[in-house]
């Protein structure tokens, strides 16, 4: 018998004075049976970090095809394609193929940069790719609740985390634009 996926339910505040964004979403995430805690919580910060009334969650793991987040216009054409995690260059490459934005969310200090000192370089050649890195996600996952209310605040792309056990800080680092 196969695994089920686990429902978690997200309430979350977004002040983004970097892009004047400022909404709340009601999310609810499918967490596949092998997803840890902390690339669902990766994947719910790529939302935040690209938020928009267009971005859905995709298929990701339980469809190679997909990403993890996308954004698609009122044509169905590609505009974002979010990805989290350590991927081939291949994967990479594919999916500029197919958007007119792809970003590569990686998290995990010592393989995201092992990671990324392999793939820098085929990165640095590719157009329409940015690359991230969430180098602590410890606070973040920590964090991680079926039924979380849950604050986000961006400032010159600092985030202030705000949760009801307290807030904490996350830094992404912008490898690539």
């Amino acid at each position: 018998m196969a695994l089920k996926s686990t429902i978690y339910k997200f309430d979350v505040n977004i002040a983004d004075m970097d892009r004047h964004y400022y909404q709340q979403h009601s999310l609810t995430l499918a967490k596949h049976p092998s997803e840890t805690d902390e690339r669902l919580m990766v994947r719910l910060l790529a939302f935040v970090m690209y938020a928009d009334e267009a971005l859905q969650f995709a298929n990701g793991l339980s469809d190679e095809d997909e990403p993890d987040l996308w954004q698609k216009d009122l044509t169905g054409a590609i505009e974002r394609w979010i990805c989290v995690g350590l991927p081939d260059e291949r994967e990479i490459r594919k999916a500029c193929g197919r958007a007119k934005h792809v970003v590569q969310v990686i998290y995990g200090a010592r393989t995201a940069d092992m990671w990324w000192t392999q793939h820098s370089k085929a990165m640095q050649k590719l157009n329409h790719v940015s690359v991230i890195h969430i180098p602590d996600t410890e606070a973040l996952t920590a964090v991680a609740a079926r039924g979380l209310t849950i604050s986000f605040t961006i400032q010159d792309q600092q985030m202030l985390v705000s949760h009801a056990g307290g807030s904490f800080e996350i830094t992404p680092i912008l490898l690539k634009t």
